[in-house]
């Protein structure tokens, strides 16, 4: 019956009794249970350790055996018992090597420890895996994306339905995306052609922008040499005498700028621009303005910080990153569009499998561009449901009010001096006591960062300000507290009268 006919061939394979593979057991509900349960334990004690550490550095020779030694260990007669054991070994190792976010000592980077229902949500939404770029695949993400970006836009005083939001992974992303809707808005000739008869497209930018700003310059096919950069003032933000004259020489030289980037929250010191006076700068010159808010633009939340963002409701786009200041598991950005117009201008899109002609404006795919995305709105969502938007707001604050206290209790010591006066929750200084001369400034301060980093009790980092390292933290964690930075203090004078007074080589 079956011996020349291959379709009967495979039906006949129908007809034998298939027995479950031993590989389904990886999908056991069981093993979701128990795999849980050790986990949750291993970071409930990782969360409710506020201890004074920083990072613990393992030499990454030894971390590569380890790793190695766990990928090629074989399982053919391992018992059940042994996958979850060696699973709750991995979580001690990765936590153990990991950044200590809710340590009293931890002051060194722009994310922070996670709040700890948005992290169940990130385990909830790895589970369910609904790609959130089309409606049907996530239609609960999808409309909690537009109810979100509502909340935010009643915060604007932007008019409902005439603003877009498109959530992205990371800032850099969104950035990039925002460059891409600018180019094709104010030159539209671009995405096809890749020319101009108006001059060479140019963007121009704060000479502290993010580095991802410069680098979807360069992707975008505009060139890093089409890019304006203008100077920026003591406080860290662009100075509009200087900016005037910047642009006027890059328009001399024949570039035609279209796009004009500036920060709220710039990553050296957090400084936010002028807003208002940039938004004024572009509607004169028909430039499109977009913030790159990744770090502060969250102070929208705050009734007390809103004023700092001043103007940014008059920018064409801006992000936010929700899982910096908002305390959210990586990756959540929120992009906005002030004319829900501009975020359609951002991709070509032709795809018949997956594009639908009447979307109502719900498939996130046709304005970004991943299609398989995370519906990561949902870890701000379910916060934002259960605590408000109060509890934001309150974290903010505390953080804020606690730099500034930093701030002036460093212009009390005679050993430090503060770089500028804190916008944000990001604070620079440099240690410089009076006998310090033996020692280059530049020097001093890095080999004290470095130190500190070594002694595993204490995470800070560093940045270049003006060509001369300064020491940097930010408050990320509202455990900490001005006992625990002056204890910082304490520690960095230890260190530096030790390397000043032995006179000591660095490198």
């Amino acid at each position: 019956m079956y011996k020349n006919n291959p379709i009967d061939s495979e039906l006949m394979l129908l007809d034998r009794d298939i027995s479950i593979p031993k590989t389904q057991k990886a999908f056991d509900a069981t093993i979701l249970r128990e795999a849980v349960s050790v986990a949750v334990e291993k970071l409930s004690k990782n969360i409710s350790n506020t201890s004074l550490r920083g990072l613990q550095l393992v030499q990454p020779s030894r971390l590569e055996e380890l790793v190695e030694e766990y990928t090629k260990r074989t399982h053919k007669d391992a018992k059940e018992d042994i996958s979850l054991k060696i699973f709750e070994e991995i979580i001690d190792l990765y936590v153990a090597t990991g950044i200590p976010v809710y340590s009293t000592g931890y002051m060194g980077r722009q994310f922070s420890g996670v709040v700890p229902i948005a992290g169940l949500t990130d385990l909830l939404t790895s589970m369910m895996s609904q790609p959130s770029s089309f409606y049907e695949s996530a239609q609960l993400p999808s409309i909690v994306e537009k109810v979100i970006a509502n909340e935010f836009g009643s915060l604007l005083g932007w008019k409902k339905d005439t603003y877009d939001v498109v959530t992205t992974s990371g800032g850099s992303l969104a950035n990039i995306t925002a460059l891409l809707t600018a180019r094709n808005c104010k030159v539209p000739n671009f995405y096809n052609l890749h020319s101009s008869s108006e001059g060479i497209p140019a963007v121009a930018m704060s000479s502290d922008v993010h580095y991802s700003v410069k680098r979807a310059v360069g992707i975008l096919g505009i060139g890093e040499d089409q890019i304006v950069s203008l100077p920026v003032n003591t406080k860290g933000q662009i100075c509009m005498s200087q900016a005037e004259s910047k642009l006027a020489e890059a328009e001399a030289k024949g570039l035609s700028v279209f796009c004009l980037v500036a920060s709220a929250g710039t990553t050296p010191v957090g400084a936010i621009d002028l807003l208002n006076d940039l938004a004024e700068l572009c509607k004169r010159k028909n430039y499109w303005l977009h913030v790159d808010g990744a770090h502060a633009g969250s102070f929208l939340v705050s009734d007390k910080l809103r004023g700092k963002l001043q103007g940014i409701e008059l920018a064409d786009s801006f992000t936010l990153d929700a899982h910096k200041t908002m305390f959210l598991p990586a990756s959540c950005t929120l992009l906005f569009y002030k004319n829900k117009e501009a975020a359609q201008q951002t991709f070509y899109k032709k795809a018949s499998y997956i594009f639908e002609r009447d979307s109502n404006n719900l498939d996130g795919g046709e304005k970004s561009f991943e299609c398989t995305k995370r519906p990561m709105i949902m870890n701000l969502w379910i916060p934002w449901v259960l605590y408000g938007r109060e509890f934001f707001a309150q974290k903010l604050e505390e953080l804020c009010e606690t730099t500034k206290q930093a701030y002036y209790k460093l212009k009390l010591e005679k050993d430090f001096y503060p770089l500028h006066k804190p916008e944000a929750n990001i604070l620079c200084f440099r240690y410089s006591p009076e006998n310090s001369n033996v020692i280059k400034v530049k020097d001093l301060q890095l080999a004290i960062r470095d130190i500190i980093k070594e002694d595993g009790k204490f995470f800070i980092s560093k940045v270049e300000i003006e060509g001369e390292t300064a020491l940097r933290v930010v408050f990320m964690n509202h455990e900490i507290t001005m006992t625990h930075f002056n204890e910082l203090l304490t520690e960095i004078k230890r260190i530096g009268e030790d390397l000043v007074s032995n006179n000591k080589k660095l490198h």
